[in-house]
């Protein structure tokens, strides 16, 4: 299954969509939605690519305040330990999850030539979790990238 792909799409409705689905799921949790929380995912949903927290802030920074690091990075922790963005171990960058709310091992379609990123769900090769199992290890985190050529890009 793939929640987001290279294909074209209306980009602008499955941004409000998945900012009501965040309001919403931090509503039902008892999460706190805040201003910047809503504004740095705003900023990932609305992302071509995957992005760096620097980038990240020098959206979220209103013209002639002091830019505040700390307060992306919080952003960012909170929005990645709720299912609602995503890291990239290569790219040392994030994107927003294409299927927010939904129990899901994702893994990531990265092009090397453009860095766009395409999420599909539910690959995480099963043969690892029997193995850690064996070992009697416990995984808590897997982060499978793949990197390749986008269909953009190879045209």
């Amino acid at each position: 299954m793939t929640c987001s792909s290279f294909d074209p799409h209306d980009h602008a409705a499955c941004r409000a969509t998945a900012l009501s689905q965040a309001e919403s799921a931090c509503a039902a949790q008892g999460l706190q939605f805040t201003p910047m929380r809503r504004r740095v995912l705003d900023v990932l949903l609305g992302a071509p690519k995957a992005m760096g927290a620097y980038d990240i802030l020098e959206l979220v920074t209103p013209e002639g305040q002091k830019r505040q690091p700390p307060a992306v990075y919080r952003a960012l922790d909170f929005l990645t330990s709720n299912g609602f963005a995503h890291r990239l171990e290569k790219l040392n960058a994030y994107v927003a999850c294409a299927c927010p709310g939904a129990a899901h091992r994702p893994a990531f379609l990265i092009c090397r030539v453009c860095d766009r990123v395409a999420e599909a769900t539910d690959v995480a090769p099963r043969r690892l979790g029997d193995e850690a199992a064996a070992q009697g290890f416990r995984i808590e985190r897997t982060v499978v990238e793949a990197l390749g050529i986008c269909p953009g890009c190879a045209a």
